[in-house]
């Protein structure tokens, strides 16, 4: 009582796009008055009702976002309910603000502080067994129902933070696996099986790298890939992950800033062709997505600039300057927005598309520069000034931030790149501006507008 999970369960309904369902306001139709039920038929008959109506939420009802009464899980019936259908989140708030926001409130089980206090510290051992996550904000519950772990030193806890029991397969590139591949293999322990590389980089991303990866596998269906590494070893790994044997569980531990804020986020998985990045792939969500951000401090400043387009760009499409962040929020921030958009629209039928900001130009600038000289980062700095620009917004915070300078391309070529993007409907471009109510998708744009921005953005 009182820890305020009525209002945070509102709001993380509404972020993550499920319904929303309060077992004292269903216990309260259901009888009336609860003080008045407490006092006519007592407590036990209350838990028997409380049980029942949690049970069917647990069991019947659509997936939603429950708020349980606070004594609920007194109830083994409830307990395992919870253990086998739901995330359970513990909003851990202190006894003294408890019993303040309760006192007075005519809850039957809030009238003697003394009492209170006892319930409080009889159930906390319960609050504990059951809880999956602790959680303080809509942020900390949107990362949980994704299953995304935010944790400083999360990578010495692989072993505990990767679900399942069956073999795994740690797939890095050469270079993350120098920096990090230790610390990964020693926290995965007896299961760890096996040891993969991918080529660094964008070439990771290509049928032969894949076809290689593929054929060293030795996993069964009960196996799970661990990819460790950027945004391009998640993306290949998460691909290759979907397609062996029809699909196996996979969890992304990206190690570098693009990764952690966009790319390792959202159960989007592909590779390139020679026409276009992305082209081919697969929506497999990831059984856990375990982010340290604790890794980027070994991170390049070349790669850290990488990361900070995609950044700018969340902050862009959130309203708010969460460039300005220390590592460990920025991140988490970064990745709870992209969550709760991939959870409302999980196959990207929608306002997911909201985060291709920038990104058409991006794909075709680097399409255009054949996948060399230009870098991602580089890329969404570029397309982020094209879009500002269309939708007539002031491009300062990416001039500013990014600091994005004209690159090498193939003009013709990255104009046919931004043809073949996925993002083409009918023939004709569609793009994500920036309105004055917030982002717009699915934007006709005209082909001479489009094709200005985009020759503005190479050099020559």
């Amino acid at each position: 009582m009182g820890a305020g999970k009525s209002t945070l369960a509102e709001e993380a309904a509404a972020r993550a796009g499920f319904a929303v369902h309060d077992l004292d306001e269903s216990i309260e139709h259901a009888v009336g008055d609860i003080a008045s039920f407490f006092e006519e038929h007592g407590e036990p008959a209350f838990r028997e009702l409380e049980e029942e109506e949690t049970l069917w939420a647990l069991l019947e009802a659509p997936p939603s976002v429950l708020a349980l009464g606070g004594g609920a899980v007194t109830s083994p019936a409830v307990r395992e309910g919870l253990r086998v259908r739901a995330i359970t989140l513990w909003i851990d708030t202190d006894v003294d603000t408890c019993w303040e926001r309760s006192r007075g409130s005519g809850r039957p089980l809030a009238r003697d502080e003394a009492e209170f206090r006892r319930l409080y510290e009889e159930r906390r051992p319960l609050y504990e067994e059951v809880a999956d996550a602790v959680v303080r904000d809509a942020d900390d519950v949107v990362l949980a129902a994704a299953g995304i772990r935010v944790e400083r030193g999360a990578i010495h806890r692989l072993g505990e933070l990767v679900p399942g029991d069956g073999p795994i397969a740690l797939v890095s590139d050469p270079n993350v696996a120098g920096i990090h591949g230790a610390d990964a293999q020693l926290a995965l322990g007896r299961r760890l099986t096996q040891v993969h590389e991918l080529p660094p980089g964008e070439e990771a991303k290509t049928l032969a790298a894949l076809d290689r990866l593929w054929q060293d596998l030795r996993l069964d269906r009960g196996g799970t890939i661990v990819a460790l590494g950027g945004g391009c070893t998640t993306d290949a790994a998460g691909f290759a992950a979907a397609a062996y044997l029809r699909g196996v569980a996979w969890a992304p531990v990206p190690s570098s800033l693009v990764a952690q804020v966009d790319a390792a986020i959202g159960g989007k998985t592909a590779i390139d062709l020679p026409q276009g990045k992305n082209l081919v792939g697969a929506f497999h969500w990831p059984a856990a997505t375990v982010i340290d951000p604790g890794l980027l401090e070994t991170l390049p400043e070349a790669q850290r600039r990488e990361g900070m387009s995609e950044v700018v760009k969340t902050g862009l499409l959130a309203g708010e300057p969460l460039w300005e962040l220390r590592d460990d929020d920025l991140v988490r921030r970064c990745a709870a927005f992209k969550a709760a958009l991939c959870l409302r629209d999980p196959l990207d039928t929608g306002e997911r598309a909201i985060l291709n900001l920038g990104h058409t130009f991006a794909h075709a600038l680097e399409a255009g520069a054949r996948f060399q000289h230009v870098t991602h980062g580089e890329a969404v700095g570029l397309g982020l000034l094209a879009a500002l620009r269309l939708s007539g917004r002031d491009p300062a915070p990416v001039e500013e931030i990014l600091r994005p300078a004209k690159v090498r391309a193939d003009r013709e070529l990255a104009w046919q790149a931004m043809h073949r993007d996925k993002k083409v409907v009918g023939g004709e471009l569609r793009l994500v501006l920036l309105g004055d109510d917030g982002p717009r998708w699915n934007v006709f744009v005209p082909a001479e507008d489009v094709r200005r921005e985009l020759d503005a953005l190479i050099e020559g």
